[in-house]
This record gives C-alpha cells, sequence and structure tokens, in this order.
C-alpha cells in the first residue's frame, strides 16, 4: 500500500460530505483538546543507599532535579550526579527519605539557571531559592546560570582602587582592593564570625552577598540578627545552607550565593561576596565524590574538590569594561590551627590574591579581630596604595614581628641593647591599640590609613 500524499489527504474531506459548518466545528473541537502534553522522561529505582538512588536510565544531563515519588508522601527532590552501567545516580537532598525500590522517578528540570533580581535584598534564602524568614514570596524575572559566566580574561578591568571594609587593621595594614579574592584562615574560636560581621555591616559595597554554607543554624540565627541591621538590610542578600542539609544542597547554595553576586556585577554593582566557608563546600565534594566511586588522595579528597576550588573563586574578581567588581571573601578552616598540611589551604592559598590569618595567641592576649600580621598578605595592596602608606605599614608589621619573637625574653632584656626593640616595647600600648576594634565600631580606609602614618611617623 501506497503511502497518502498530501492531495489524497485533502481529497479525504470533500464539501459534498463534510459541509463548511460541519467542518468548522470539527477544527474547533481539534484545538479545544489542547497540545498534548510533553512526555516526561522517568525511570524506576532500583537500589538507594541512603544518600545515592539508582534508576533506570532515561535522558538527563548531570546537575538535573528529578522527582522521586513515594506513597502517600510529597515527591522528594534529588539531582543527577552521574551514571554507571546504563543506570542514573541521583543525590537525594532529603536525608532521612523513606525511599522504596520501584519508586518512581521523574524529571523536574535541568537545575541550571537560578532567579535573581533586586527583590532579593534584605532577604534570606535557602539553596533552592526558597525564603527563610518571614518575608513572603520572591518575585523574580531574571535568571542567571548557576555554573556563571566564561570571562575572557583579557576583558577583566584591572584591581585599582581600595574597598573599604570598615576594619581598621585589615584597610591600614591588608588593604584589599576592588575585585580582589581573599581567603581568611582560621581555627575554630578565634573570631572569624565576628570578623566577617563587621565587614558585612561596614563594607562600602553596593550589594553584599553572604553564603552561609555548612555552618551551624544557631550560628546562621546569630549572624542574620547581627548583620541584617536596619541600615545595611536594604544592600545585603543571605544564602544559608546549615551543616546539616543534604551535600548537594551545600554545593548549590555556594554556587547560587556566586551566581547572585554575578548578576549584580554585570549590572555595574561593586559586590562583596563572603563565602563562608569554602572548607565546608569542599567536604561536601568530598561527600559527592566517594559517592561516586573517586579515589581519595590527602586527607580523603577526592582529585574533583582540588578542581572545584579554583572554578568557584574564579567566577569572581572584577567584570568587564562598564561592569562592576567581585571582591570576595572566602573563610578556610584550619583543622588545628593547622596553615601547611592541608590540601584546601594549600589550594585555596594559591588561587587566592591574599590571605588574613587569624591566630590564636592573639586571641591570648586579648586582641580582636586577631589578625596574625606576620603570616597575612595582600597581594595587590601595593599597587593601590600610596608610598608613604607602604612604608607605613611595613614598619607597623615589622614592630610587631620583633616584640612577638622577643615577648618572652622580656623580664631578662635590657634597654639599649635593641633600638627597634627598644622602639617595639615603647609603642607596643599604641600598636595594641591601633590593632584593636570593637565589633560595633567602624573604621573607615581613610581614617585608618592617617593613624598609620601618624602612628610609625613616616
Amino acid at each position: 500500500m501506497k503511502p497518502l500524499l498530501a492531495q489524497d489527504c485533502q481529497m479525504l474531506i470533500r464539501p459534498k460530505t463534510l459541509t463548511g459548518n460541519a467542518l468548522g466545528q470539527l477544527i474547533e473541537r481539534i484545538e479545544d483538546m489542547g497540545t498534548p502534553p510533553a512526555v516526561k522522561a522517568s525511570g524506576l529505582v532500583t537500589k538507594f543507599d541512603g544518600q545515592v538512588i539508582e534508576c533506570d536510565g532515561f535522558p538527563v544531563t548531570v546537575g538535573s532535579i528529578c522527582h522521586v515519588h513515594i506513597v502517600d508522601q510529597d515527591p522528594v527532590e534529588a539531582e543527577v550526579i552521574g551514571f554507571r552501567d546504563g543506570k542514573n545516580l541521583a543525590f537525594v537532598y532529603d536525608q532521612a527519605a523513606e525511599i522504596e525500590v520501584g519508586a518512581l522517578v521523574t524529571v523536574l528540570g535541568t537545575g541550571r539557571d537560578v532567579e535573581v533580581g533586586d527583590a532579593l535584598l534584605g532577604r534570606v534564602i535557602d539553596a533552592q531559592g526558597s525564603p527563610l524568614d518571614n518575608g513572603g514570596p520572591l518575585r523574580l524575572k531574571d535568571t542567571w546560570p548557576l555554573h556563571g559566566k566564561l570571562t575572557n580574561p583579557l576583558n577583566r578591568k584591572p584591581i585599582a582602587q581600595p574597598l573599604d571594609v570598615g576594619v581598621r587593621s585589615v584597610n591600614a595594614l591588608l588593604t584589599i582592593g576592588r575585585g580582589q579574592r581573599v581567603g581568611i584562615i582560621a581555627g575554630s574560636g578565634v573570631g572569624k564570625s565576628v570578623l566577617l560581621s563587621m565587614m558585612t555591616r561596614f563594607a562600602a559595597a553596593d550589594v553584599i552577598v553572604v553564603g552561609l554554607i555548612g555552618e551551624r543554624g544557631r550560628e546562621v540565627a546569630e549572624f542574620v540578627e547581627k548583620s541584617m541591621t536596619m541600615e545595611a538590610r536594604s544592600k545585603i542578600c543571605v544564602v544559608a545552607v546549615p551543616a546539616d542539609r543534604a551535600a548537594l544542597l551545600r554545593i548549590r547554595g555556594a554556587n547560587r550565593a556566586t551566581s547572585i553576586a554575578e548578576y549584580f556585577r554585570s549590572r555595574g554593582k561593586d559586590v562583596l561576596l563572603i563565602m563562608d566557608s569554602l572548607t565546608r563546600v569542599a567536604h561536601a565534594k568530598r561527600e559527592v565524590g566517594l559517592a561516586l566511586g573517586e579515589q581519595p588522595t590527602a586527607k580523603g579528597y577526592p582529585p574533583s574538590v582540588v578542581s572545584m576550588i579554583p572554578n568557584l573563586i574564579e567566577r569572581s574578581g572584577a567584570g568587564a569594561i562598564g561592569e562592576g567588581a567581585i571582591t570576595s571573601i572566602y573563610t578556610v578552616l584550619a583543622d588545628g590551627d593547622d596553615t601547611t598540611n592541608d590540601p584546601v589551604v594549600d589550594t585555596a592559598r594559591a588561587i587566592l590574591d591574599g590571605h588574613i590569618v587569624l591566630s590564636r595567641k592573639q586571641t591570648q592576649l586579648g586582641i580582636y579581630p586577631a589578625v596574625d600580621f606576620t603570616a597575612s598578605v595582600s597581594r595587590v595592596m601595593n599597587d593601590i596604595t600610596s608610598d608613604k602608606h607602604q612604608k607605613a605599614a611595613v614598619k607597623f608589621k615589622r614592630l610587631i614581628s620583633v616584640y612577638m619573637e622577643n615577648r618572652d625574653l622580656m623580664g631578662g632584656y635590657a634597654a639599649g641593647q635593641d633600638p627597634e626593640l627598644d622602639l617595639a616595647i615603647a609603642l607596643w600600648p599604641k600598636i595594641t591599640e591601633f590593632i584593636t576594634q570593637a565589633a560595633s565600631e567602624p573604621a573607615t580606609f581613610d581614617a585608618a590609613t592617617s593613624d598609620l602614618v601618624a602612628l610609625m611617623d613616616v
């Protein structure tokens, strides 16, 4: 039987067998049926180990969001992380989900874009963009890729201006430039959260995006309460993913915070991005990598962690001509105050434009913020400060180094043996007064610089 041609189909409907009125009614009935629903790719769960489900293979990309349908319960969301032996692997967001073998898995979306807009300012959201505060639903019209847009490095503007972060010691001795990437390396309990809260409230940025990734829920609530003041609320957006959330949600939260910062940078805003902490993001990536069967290396970190850190950090920085800049500050946890043998610390320090080390010795002296100036550095400070400022900062840090090296010998030291040490001892009360700052006390860049130059008499 030969196939029907177009002219054959037209002959099937003849005026003598179907009047014009009847034909019109038939067309209306077909139109009333509407567009047929799209066919959703789906499969059935064949294996589940508490975190990763394995289901029948169906067309889907890595990073897509799926629904796992459970009888008499709301669907559970999962994210596709890979494929194995013709099966799809998906990481479940709800670690307490009661998933059974044979549960239906359907595709919800690609999960590659996030909603962004001015309505995010003053709000606290989670990794999926849902509000955590009581501010009502978000109405966002714009979108931005979750993993950002590639930027030609030759198109990036140079770092040419300092950023006032409101912290006297950082402004004067470790000056941060607009578009610089800085790490805060610290152990536990040395005032990291207080320093970040000060920068959030006092920094002279158009928009401040804070990613609280993997922190305790209590710390999230305290940080939001201290930072989201009436003066600063209008320019702050917080993305909070506490430690009890799934590993992929912590990674998605870090990417969402960076995407929000990229969006505002593209609109010409000077953005301050604070990520607390990069180490928790690396822990989440380690958890996912090991679940996929990657081989662990130093401290159990698979190779994917080492590649993830530069990819995340490189998304920040100065934008192209006509865009703003993202000045990013990432906290890096040093287990046991070890800042030399941790792979996350080493990887971050190699890609960042400077690092601020917080010292437990400084806290024992009652000095807050507890910055160890002998171990900290800003790689762009000399490009954005005056010669007089640089000379004063070098002299100040030298006096701190001399004093700390000889502190244990002060009881047997006789004045006059070392002029530099004599000067350090004489100025030590003023030095400690200069670097000590109350959490509620802002210090502008200009005031900090002039006070430093006057103190060092250069």
